[in-house]
């Protein structure tokens, strides 16, 4: 199963960034391949959402279950579409300056096949995705002096 593992650090408070990834409502307006959003249920602790994502022609819609647990952390478990399944963790922790975020992603496709080729291309659509949450973070809370930094 194809999946990935970073720590960032960041000049926005651990509470920012949490709410910048828990606002899955608005990922369509900065996340590259979001094309639509849609919460189906959401409490202070769980959200169910939807989510189009496409490139060119093709398009897939998938249904994920959120837990989150403010500020520390918000988990992503898969219910329901293409793939076999998706788990994805974000982990906030407060650090001098800002704070640390933990993100793990791992994936598995229903047809070999396509997991095979998504393999090859994951980790440059991951680093995209990853710019993407950076840059909405610095229109959202201001650009600071001191930029993300990579200790993966």
């Amino acid at each position: 199963m194809p999946g990935i593992r970073e720590t960032r650090r960041m000049p926005y408070t651990a509470e920012q960034m949490f709410d910048l990834v828990g606002d899955v409502g608005r990922y369509p307006e900065f996340l590259p391949w979001v094309i639509a959003t849609r919460v189906r249920s959401e409490t202070e602790t769980e959200m169910v959402a939807d989510m189009l994502v496409g490139f060119k022609a093709l398009k897939e819609k998938f249904t994920s279950r959120v837990v989150k647990q403010r500020p520390e952390e918000i988990c992503v478990t898969y219910v329901d579409g293409p793939l076999r399944d998706l788990d994805n963790t974000w982990r906030f922790r407060p650090v001098e300056g800002g704070c640390e975020i933990d993100f793990a992603v791992d994936f598995a496709f229903r047809n070999p096949l396509f997991e095979k080729i998504a393999g090859q291309y994951f980790d440059r659509a991951f680093r995209k995705m990853v710019s993407a949450f950076e840059e909405r973070a610095a229109v959202l809370y201001g650009s600071s002096s001191s930029s993300a930094i990579s200790v993966a």
